[in-house]
C-alpha cells in the first residue's frame, strides 16, 4: 500500500458537510482507506474570480490505485457531490487534489505529483504539519514543518 495525501476544499454550500460527504465517499471505495483526517481550516481564495472562503482540509490514505486512476476517482466524486465544470481556480461544491503519492514524481499534462503549488500554499501546507509534519516534499527533501515555516 502506498502512503498519500489529498487535499479537499469547498466553498460552496454546506461546506464542512461537502467535505465529510467527498471524504466518506472516498473511504467507501474498496481499495482505499482513509487513515487521518486533519481538522477544518478556513482559507480565502487564492486566484480566480471572487468567491466566498473555503474550508480546507488534508487526509492521510493508503491504496494501491495508481495516480492517474486515483483522480479519476476523484474527479468522478466531485461530479457526483456537484461539481460542475466553471472558471478555473472559481468557487466549488467540492475540490479534491493529490498532494503526494509516497515518493511519487508524476509530471503529466494533466497531473502533477506532488503538487504542483503545495509548497506555496499555507492553506495546504497547515492541515497536512497537522497530520505529518515530519514527510519531505519528494523534489525539494524540505519537511513540511520547513516548508510552512518559510511561508509564514
Amino acid at each position: 500500500m502506498t502512503k498519500v495525501y489529498a487535499g479537499l476544499g469547498s466553498n460552496l454550500g454546506n461546506k464542512i458537510e461537502n467535505i465529510i460527504r467527498a471524504i466518506d465517499r472516498i473511504d467507501a471505495h474498496e481499495e482505499i482507506c482513509v487513515k487521518e483526517k486533519s481538522g477544518f481550516y478556513n482559507t480565502t481564495p487564492v486566484g480566480g474570480p471572487s468567491q466566498p472562503d473555503y474550508v480546507n482540509c488534508v487526509i492521510g490514505l493508503e491504496t494501491e490505485i495508481e495516480p492517474q486512476t486515483l483522480l479519476k476517482e476523484f474527479k468522478e466524486i466531485e461530479i457526483e457531490l456537484g461539481r460542475k465544470p466553471g472558471v478555473r481556480w472559481g468557487p466549488r461544491v467540492v475540490d479534491i487534489d493529490i498532494l503526494l503519492y509516497g515518493d511519487r514524481i508524476v509530471n503529466d499534462s494533466n497531473l502533477k505529483i506532488p503538487h504542483e503549488r503545495m509548497h506555496e500554499r499555507v492553506f495546504v501546507l497547515e492541515p497536512l504539519y497537522e497530520i505529518s509534519p515530519d514527510i519531505k516534499h519528494p523534489v525539494s527533501g524540505i519537511s513540511i514543518s520547513e516548508l510552512l515555516e518559510k511561508l509564514k
